[in-house]
């Protein structure tokens, strides 16, 4: 499989992480060629500030593989990762990570801040970014546009 296909994985988790209402972001692990690790964001339906979808497939992944260290392994994102998320990536000794839309308001891995490139930390991932960017962000920009309609409409019956 190529980057692509590996991203197209991630989007579809997107996809359904949007359709629970949740903020549609997804990511997989990659070892080898093979998905072992899938997450999609669910902070909402686990009343859990740290179930960002990196997070989960970084923990789907270790069960997978039966170690925390997840050496030689490629991590797919469809949204560039927070700092919660960024150091976890780094804990778990992921070689390369791949994202596709950047994040400017929380985004730690180029647009606000960097920490894959800290040279205090003593592990550093290699970070590609742009992956199918333009439809990484139409997932988000849709979702919003869609909450956003809702919130109106929802205030409008409230007036009548």
């Amino acid at each position: 499989m190529t980057d692509q296909a590996f991203m197209q994985a991630a989007l579809v988790l997107a996809a359904e992480a949007a359709r629970a209402g949740e903020v549609p972001v997804g990511a997989v692990v990659v070892k080898d060629g093979i998905i072992i690790g899938r997450g999609s964001n669910a902070p909402i339906a686990h009343h859990d500030p740290s179930a960002h979808a990196e997070i989960r497939a970084l923990r789907d992944a270790a069960q997978a593989i039966g170690n925390y260290r997840l050496v030689g392994c490629t991590l797919y994102v469809t949204l560039e990762p927070c700092a919660m998320c960024a150091g976890a990536i780094q804990h778990a000794r992921i070689e390369r990570l791949v994202f596709g839309a950047r994040d400017y308001k929380t985004g730690a891995c180029g647009s606000v801040i960097n920490l894959m490139a800290e040279d205090k930390l003593n592990h550093h991932t290699a970070v590609e970014s742009g992956l199918m960017e333009e439809e990484c962000g139409a997932t988000l920009t849709q979702f919003f546009s869609e909450r956003r309609q809702l919130l109106k409409q929802a205030k409008q019956e409230k007036q009548q």
